[in-house]
């Protein structure tokens, strides 16, 4: 085996289909570890998820089998994993639990990752969570996958901060980086015989709460600050922050957070436009609880995409976003 690992052949399969998983796979890939299969989600099931990516680019000149599934834990899908005689499972952005049958599946067990640094943030949609919050730190950690959710043992960690200039996108993009380099960290150990991992420490903290597009509401009451972080926790790939204006939704894509307090206006005024020859500068300053915000790309449900002196060129000055 090339790639620097080269002791004791394991079977291996991988379960993913969310971009976070890409270069993690493309680094087993030009390692030159072989694994028995790759699944990955259905078209329909797909088509639900956000951040699909196509497993078949990366898998193109490489000799591995492509399995599309609906749920990971049906019958004849758990039946197909325990026919492969599987060492180990490597599951990289995957939203579907594994059932205790399908974790089964595999002889050493399942090695997951989670985009926060468990135990904080365990749960649904960590790195949308984090910024909604405002937490200016956060990472990813690679755990043995176990019965209960994100309480398996930890086998990496890296950390990572948030800055006032990312989003969920750019946060995922770390997050992607980050899988990449703790599944090379662990791999040689797992192919020596290791099986690394520590508990986690203990934590009383709920789950974090599945996030569905309808929570994308945007509450203009809220302070400019939280406004701002939850278009940017929420934007491309994602559903996105959405308001209405003259009875039309739109979703806002993206804001830059201007300084003061102005709390004079009612939430969600339109308190004018933003004319700029640098056209990313352009768009909507809109009055929030305290403090305003610049509106600066949105979308409607038909594709329509306004920014730029399209969006600046709006005549809303004075008309209120709100919830319908």
């Amino acid at each position: 085996m090339s790639g620097g690992f080269s002791t004791t052949s394991l079977r291996i399969a991988w379960i993913g289909f969310h971009q976070e998983g890409i270069p993690a796979l493309q680094g087993l890939r030009d390692a030159g570890v072989p694994l028995v299969a790759v699944i990955t989600l259905d078209e329909p099931a797909a088509a639900k998820r956000c951040a699909t990516a196509e497993y078949s680019d990366v898998l193109e000149g490489w000799n591995v089998p492509l399995h599309h599934v609906h749920n990971i834990n049906d019958e004849q899908t758990v039946q197909h994993l325990s026919e492969m005689n599987l060492d180990l499972l490597l599951v990289i952005g995957w939203s579907q639990i594994l059932s205790s049958a399908a974790l089964a599946t595999a002889r050493i067990g399942a090695i997951g990752a989670h985009a926060s640094l468990l135990p904080h943030n365990r749960g649904s949609a960590p790195i949308n969570w984090a910024i909604i919050r405002g937490e200016t730190t956060t990472g990813n950690t690679l755990i043995w996958l176990a019965n209960n959710v994100d309480e398996g043992q930890i086998i990496d960690q890296i950390e990572f901060p948030i800055s006032p200039y990312d989003t969920c996108d750019t946060l995922y993009q770390k997050v992607a980086e980050s899988n990449h380099t703790m599944i090379q960290r662990v791999l040689p150990k797992l192919l020596s015989g290791e099986r690394p991992g520590v508990p986690q420490p203990p934590s009383d903290k709920p789950l974090l709460a599945r996030r569905r597009p309808a929570d994308g509401l945007l509450d203009w009451h809220q302070s400019a600050v939280n406004v701002y972080n939850f278009i940017r926790a929420l934007t491309r790939p994602y559903p996105g922050a959405f308001s209405f204006v003259d009875g039309r939704r739109w979703i806002i894509q993206s804001a830059a957070l201007l300084p003061g307090s102005r709390e004079s206006d009612v939430p969600g005024t339109v308190i004018g436009s933003v004319v700029s020859p640098v056209a990313e500068s352009c768009g909507h300053v809109v009055a929030c609880g305290s403090g305003c915000v610049l509106i600066l790309e949105i979308e409607a449900d038909d594709g329509t995409i306004l920014k730029g002196s399209s969006l600046s060129n709006c005549d809303w000055t004075g008309k209120v976003w709100a919830n319908e």
